[in-house]
């Protein structure tokens, strides 16, 4: 890709646009942790949801999808796809519980949920493994995705790329805190969908192409299974991992950061940080209307319209000479089409990537860092820590957190093989997650045993793969997560309960609903909670049909199918309108004195 002087006009501005809140939030990042961890907890939930939506769209988002367009078609994507039954349940069942706990992490949730030096013990190795490690193996992913676009777009080496790059990030959120992140992530959204659509739109008028029902006629003739949104039920084998497993198994069963079941890491930091519970409920659903119906399709226009100008590996590598062997995949197809980007388009399509890349990694060094500085530093070594010291110290952490993951960026090749490694090693914690909440016997313990199980036999199955015994994908993920799931439960009968006194803190400040507490509230004497676990369930049902409808629908428009644009995109009405009415209930519902503090 050849800038030209309006080009690179387009990028300055962009990246001097989006450090006017830096500027402008720095002071106020420096005052508290709260301020520098959690934005004051005053987040709106537009903000919330907006912010949540820059964070997931990274420069390996695009990049992966495309790899599973052009593995296996479009289908593929329900391997992510499955996980808005995930995000839904956060949604309505989870975002007021962790409005109402207060805690600044959720990592502090576990010494308000859990007691004595079991509880202190998970936080603390929770902190590391995953503000440090877990963490910063995600930065390198990001940082992976970032090289192997400028390797195609400018010819640049792995280590010129972070080196020019990796200053930006570090120097923005060790100044200005989850504020200015958030602001920001609202600026770069804005960019890197407009980049995104306009990628789309040159992809489809690609020599070769033919617009957008020329593809649409040429993959249809090709391999018209590529276009298919659903699996191939004929190849009971492929159906089973890209589909059936992941809609009844892997979106409740598996960890991962921007999809936890029962919300986590940067998804809790943000519904932390909201004004209200209505904040964090709804910026949350914002989010997962946003990530799963609004970006997707321009992503899967581009990988498919690869496919015609990239046929297979050797003709990406034909085109682009001085790429690294080490750097070509599938997953490169993506950046690859970028060359056909005119002038003014392809400097905003190179703001766009920095600006995506920015948000996810500003994101993650301010939620590590928190980890490592509230959860580890001020929990266990320096209690006594001024906030003056906490907010230098997070600073510090932030610098250092991107060192690690650029020595990781050294190690990967495959953005699609990153994503495995990290599915796999969260396997089978994820049930483990929606049920502390509801269920009063799980105790910290019960969260330990579950983490070194999933990650043993991860790493067991990894040691295997490389003496030659490589087990499939499916098998690996139900193996961990039985293990896993049978290891936690013993763990949790044999060992002793959490303490009368904490369960009952923890009910009067939380208010879970359900059967679970009720022993609990009864031997306290605790009025019931005023939650209503039907309504959310309708809630959720309602909240995946339109977000799935709205999907679908733009689906159909795309293919020129009509008539099944406008099937699905009545659905996703109806369902919207039934949601609006479930919603005020709820709301309702759950209205009280406690609620009403926020």
């Amino acid at each position: 890709m050849h800038l030209t002087a309006l080009d690179w006009i387009i990028v300055v501005v962009s990246l001097g646009v989006s450090f006017v809140p830096a500027i402008v939030l720095a002071r106020r990042a420096g005052r508290n942790i709260s301020e520098f961890f959690a934005a004051g907890r005053q987040a709106p939930w537009w903000l919330i949801g907006i912010s949540l939506v820059a964070t997931t769209f990274s420069t390996d988002t695009p990049n992966l999808v495309t790899n599973l367009v052009r593995d296996g078609g479009v289908a593929e994507n329900w391997v992510w796809w499955s996980f808005l039954l995930t995000g839904m349940a956060t949604v309505f069942f989870f975002a007021r519980l962790w409005r109402r706990s207060g805690v600044l992490t959720d990592l502090e949730f576990y010494e308000l949920r859990y007691s004595g030096r079991a509880a202190s013990f998970v936080r603390g190795f929770r902190a590391v493994y995953l503000g440090l490690f877990f963490n910063c193996w995600i930065i390198a992913t990001v940082n992976l995705a970032l090289v192997k676009i400028a390797g195609i777009l400018f010819g640049w080496p792995r280590a010129e790329t972070l080196t020019i790059c990796v200053a930006v990030p570090i120097v923005f959120a060790a100044t200005a805190g989850l504020w200015g992140v958030m602001v920001t992530d609202m600026i770069q959204f804005c960019i890197t969908m407009t980049s995104a659509f306009a990628a789309a739109y040159f992809a489809v008028h690609a020599p070769g192409v033919g617009g957008l029902h020329g593809l649409i006629a040429h993959v249809r003739a090709h391999d018209a299974t590529l276009l298919s949104i659903l699996p191939n039920f004929a190849e009971p084998k492929t159906a089973l991992a890209i589909f059936v497993i992941p809609l009844t198994v892997l979106w409740w069963s598996v960890w991962y950061p921007g999809a936890e079941p029962g919300g986590g890491s940067y998804v809790a930091q943000r519904m932390l940080s909201a004004r209200t519970e209505s904040d964090a409920l709804f910026g949350t659903f914002a989010f997962q209307v946003m990530h799963y119906a609004l970006r997707p399709w321009p992503w899967i226009v581009v990988a498919l319209a690869s496919t015609i100008v990239y046929p297979s590996l050797h003709d990406i590598q034909l085109r682009f000479p001085h790429l690294a062997p080490s750097l070509l995949g599938n997953d490169i197809a993506y950046p690859a089409m970028l060359v056909f980007l005119p002038a003014g388009f392809a400097g905003f399509m190179v703001a766009g990537i920095f600006a995506a890349y920015r948000s996810t990694i500003e994101t993650h060094l301010n939620w590590g860092t928190s980890y490592l500085v509230h959860d580890l530093y001020q929990r266990f070594v320096r209690p006594q820590s001024s906030q003056r010291e906490l907010v230098l110290a997070g600073r510090i952490v932030t610098a250092l957190l991107m060192g690690v993951g650029i020595v990781l960026t050294l190690l990967l090749d495959n953005a699609r093989n990153a994503f495995n490694l990290l599915l796999s090693i969260g396997a089978g914690t994820g049930l483990i997650y929606l049920l502390r909440w509801f269920w009063w016997r799980i105790n910290a313990w019960s969260e330990v045993s579950a983490m070194v199980a999933s990650f043993g036999v991860s790493l067991g199955f990894l040691v295997a793969a490389k003496s030659g015994h490589a087990a499939d994908s499916v098998t690996t993920l139900l193996v961990t997560i039985a293990v896993t799931t049978l290891t936690w439960l013993v763990v949790t009968f044999a060992t002793p309960p959490v303490d009368a006194t904490t369960l009952r803190a923890f009910y009067a400040k939380v208010r879970p609903a359900g059967p679970g507490w009720r022993g609990v509230a009864r031997d306290g004497g605790l009025p019931p909670s005023q939650d209503s676990l039907t309504l959310a369930f309708a809630g959720w049902v309602l909240g995946l049909a339109a977000v799935y409808g709205a999907l679908f629908g733009a689906g159909g428009f795309v293919y020129g199918r009509v008539a099944q644009g406008i099937s699905w995109s009545a659905v996703s009405l109806a369902a919207c309108y039934g949601l609006l009415a479930t919603g005020r209930r709820l709301w309702r519902s759950t209205a009280g004195p406690a609620a009403a503090k926020g």
